[in-house]
C-alpha cells in the first residue's frame, strides 16, 4: 500500500457503497434547513418498529396494549446519538401517517425534556415534536406553544404510559421551543461522529 493511505480505494469504495441511504442523511437539510426524519412507526399503529443499523432494515421491536397506539407518526433523525445511545426520536405532526422508512422532511416545534428509570438507572431522552414541512392542518405551527396544551398534555401521558408498560418510568422535566431542540440536535450529531 503507498504510504500516506489509511486503506486501499478499492476498499474506501466498498465502505461507501455498503452505507444504506439513512446512513448518508444528516440531521438536517444543507438547503432548505428542515430536519431529515426517518419514521420508524406510523400514527394509529400498535406496532412499534425500529430500524436496525446493522441489517439496514426495520424490524418490529414491541407491539404496545390492545387499545394503546401511536399517537403520531414516531421516529429519529439520522446521524445523531441520544443519551440513551439510540438516534434522537421525533414525534412528527402531519395530516395522514406514512409508512415505516419513509422519508419526511420536516420544522422543529421543539423538545419534551424528560428523564428516563430503569432498573435504578436514570437517563435523559427527550421527545423531540416537529410537524412535517408538508402538513396542512399544522402549517402555521412553528412552536410547541402554538399547540392546544391538552394535547401537549396527551403526548406526555402517551410517553409515560408507553415506558411504564416496559418496566421504566419516563418523567417529563420541562418543555422548550425550536432553538433548545435545534441545540439537541446538534449535540446529537456530535456524540455520534465522537463514535
Amino acid at each position: 500500500m503507498p504510504s500516506g493511505r489509511c486503506c486501499p480505494r478499492g476498499r474506501v469504495t466498498a465502505i461507501i457503497a455498503k452505507m444504506s441511504v439513512v446512513e448518508k442523511l444528516s440531521p438536517f437539510d444543507q438547503d432548505s434547513g428542515e430536519l431529515n426524519v426517518i419514521i420508524e412507526t406510523p400514527r394509529g399503529c400498535r406496532n412499534k418498529y425500529s430500524y436496525d443499523e446493522k441489517r439496514g432494515v426495520f424490524k418490529l421491536s414491541s407491539v404496545l396494549p390492545a387499545g394503546v397506539v401511536f399517537p403520531f407518526d414516531f421516529g429519529f433523525i439520522p446521524r445523531t446519538i441520544g443519551d440513551d445511545g439510540d438516534p434522537l426520536d421525533v414525534l412528527v405532526l402531519m395530516d395522514e401517517p406514512v409508512f415505516s422508512g419513509c422519508f419526511v422532511a420536516a420544522r422543529l416545534l421543539g423538545v419534551i425534556e424528560a428523564r428516563q428509570t430503569e432498573d435504578g438507572k436514570t437517563e435523559r431522552n427527550d421527545r423531540l415534536i416537529a410537524v412535517s414541512a408538508k402538513a396542512a392542518t399544522h402549517r402555521d405551527v412553528k412552536t410547541l406553544t402554538d399547540l392546544n396544551a391538552t394535547l401537549l398534555d396527551e403526548i406526555e401521558h402517551f410517553f409515560m404510559s408507553y415506558n411504564a408498560q416496559k418496566g421504566k418510568k419516563f418523567k417529563p422535566i420541562g418543555r422548550f421551543g425550536p432553538k433548545r431542540a435545534k441545540r439537541l440536535v446538534h449535540r446529537g450529531e456530535r456524540k455520534r461522529k465522537r463514535k
